[in-house]
């Protein structure tokens, strides 16, 4: 009985050795995988840069060369809802009349009269 408690304990204590001693079959797999996610966060970082650049080009484009005025509008067109909703929502992220106007190719009249009516509803 001892001697079978001894050859037990013995090979308990030779597995758990051996368990140190192995390879993790999952450890290149892990590193692979954080490999992969950092580069598509860097290559999103690049992204988010370069647009960022490219707006930027684009704003200052469109202040560098003003547009012609545009001939008086004779009969009134109708604005759809969706812009009208856009710009509202612009007016609530407190962007200014001249850049609601053109980001939503309203004129500043048009984006005053549609937040006038806006605020007369609330």
């Amino acid at each position: 009985m001892e001697m079978t408690m001894l050859v037990l304990f013995g090979l308990s204590l030779f597995f758990l050795i051996l368990s140190f001693l192995q390879k993790d079959p999952y450890k290149e797999l892990k590193e692979e995988v954080d490999q992969f996610t950092m580069q598509q966060v860097q290559e999103l970082y690049q992204l988010k840069k370069k647009m960022n650049i490219l707006e930027e080009e684009l704003l200052v484009a469109d202040d560098a060369f003003p547009r012609p005025a545009s001939p008086p509008i004779k009969k009134r067109k109708e604005i759809h809802d969706i812009i009208k909703n856009q710009v509202w929502a612009l007016a609530q992220q407190g962007k200014p009349i001249e850049q609601i106007a053109s980001l939503s190719s309203l004129s500043t009249e048009e984006v005053y009269e549609i937040l006038e009516a806006y605020a007369e509803k609330e």
